[in-house]
């Protein structure tokens, strides 16, 4: 194999991420305050997306729930991908497009997260999950790429989107987790109080 393309995909990644920074900085940071005051309030974030988006929905749920890099309280957040009699009974019943949505109905309450992950903003099943808590007065962090695709139209004010500029998947996968840890860190410092990263 040529090396030559192994150090383009990690060239190419380092190369978004920097350009990015600036760009996604300001939405992470409304992305925190959103959860912070969610949190502090009782409530709780409920994530969903597809394929390595649903990975990173769990790793998001895992990193609150368990910890992120301090012990502290848990915190009260649940992946929409794991209950796989769930997922198969309204895909069997419903529609694959209802899978996240029946559970944000379910689950959902006002003044609860969505936090929705669609590489593309166009995923079916994401934006009906939208669309359900909109409707349960829930407040949405959307993380995409590309143009943000529906996703992007249908968030209100009081949303926060983050766009990662780009078009291909992966590069936009590996800055969502960037995206991810710098949430997961903001709300630890937010909630619990600055602390040496070292």
């Amino acid at each position: 194999m040529n090396t030559q393309r192994i150090l383009a995909h990690f060239q190419e990644s380092a190369e978004l991420k920097l350009k990015a920074a600036p760009i996604l900085a300001q939405p992470i940071s409304n992305a925190i305050e959103l959860m912070f005051n969610a949190l502090s309030n009782g409530n709780k974030i409920l994530a969903c997306g597809n394929g390595g988006s649903a990975g990173d929905s769990q790793h998001f749920a895992a990193e609150l729930v368990g910890r992120f890099e301090r012990e502290r309280f848990p915190l009260p957040a649940i992946a929409l991908t794991t209950d796989t009699s769930i997922i198969t009974a309204v895909g069997n019943d419903y529609s694959f497009n209802e899978i996240f949505s029946k559970q944000v109905q379910a689950f959902g309450q006002a003044g609860d997260i969505l936090l929705a992950i669609s590489t593309s903003g166009n995923s079916g099943n994401v934006v009906a999950a939208v669309e359900a808590a909109l409707e349960r007065e829930m407040r949405v962090v959307a993380l995409t790429g590309k143009d943000g695709g529906k996703l992007g139209q249908m968030l209100t004010d009081a949303d926060v989107h983050i766009n990662v500029p780009h078009s291909r998947t992966a590069r936009i996968q590996e800055v969502h987790l960037v995206v991810i840890h710098s949430i997961c860190d903001g709300l630890d410092v937010a909630l619990f109080g600055e602390e040496d990263a070292n």
